[in-house]
């Protein structure tokens, strides 16, 4: 069980009701971007659980300033940070791999997550294909679709299986449980869904997030 977190506070409260591991991102108004080292540094002090950094800089799936991210990456990553999220597309929305090599090279072989990008390419079997035998990458975040866990749930589905392992979110519920690990899906994202009336402006409720967790084998 994964949870969005912006700060200490929000990953605090994660692991408080059960977390595995956070996402820790910067500015949901933009989809997530990279934090600050200020911020990663103190949620990495602030918790024991995962703590798996974005390495985003922009809306979209494109990396139009390459160099800065893999700067960013580096910085992180000499930071202590050690499991990361990440994934671009290029101009005909397949997955663009010159992007996530050199990306990748800046986080020196650490566990990471292929995010939603998955969701928005051209031939997602094809991106899926592409994804294989990349270093490190050990889940996809996706929802099946472009759209929302709710339209994407026959597609991941049929994924569960699949490799790199499928790790369920954007606009997952608790009614989507339980089809979700009846089809065999057992990693599970979430952000808006632990916080009081889905607000990005208040922080996340351990209440929230020990339902969800009671709600997980």
């Amino acid at each position: 069980m994964e949870v969005i977190a912006l700060n200490a506070v929000d990953a605090l409260a994660a692991q408080d009701g059960g977390a595995d591991r956070v996402e820790l991102v910067a500015d949901m108004s933009r989809q997530g971007l990279t934090p600050s080292l200020a911020t990663f540094a103190e949620v990495r002090a602030a918790v024991g659980i995962g703590v798996r950094v974005m390495l985003r800089a922009e809306d979209g799936y494109g990396l139009s300033d390459p160099d800065a991210l893999i700067d960013a990456a580096a910085e992180l990553r000499a930071a202590g940070a050690d499991e990361f999220v990440l994934g671009f597309l290029d101009a005909r929305a397949a997955v663009d791999l010159v992007a996530v090599k050199a990306v990748l090279a800046a986080i020196e072989g650490c566990r990471w997550t292929f995010h939603r990008a998955l969701d928005h390419a051209a031939d997602r079997a094809a991106a899926r294909r592409a994804l294989v035998g990349l270093p490190g990458l050990d889940f996809v975040l996706t929802a099946g679709g472009p759209a929302s866990v709710a339209e994407g749930l026959p597609v991941l589905g049929a994924e569960a299986a699949s490799r790199p392992r499928v790790l369920a979110g954007g606009g997952l519920r608790h009614h989507h449980l339980g089809p979700l690990l009846a089809a065999g899906v057992d990693a599970f994202h979430t952000g808006s869904a632990v916080r009081p009336d889905g607000r990005w402006d208040l922080p996340v409720d351990a209440d929230l997030v020990r339902a969800w967790r009671a709600a997980l084998p």
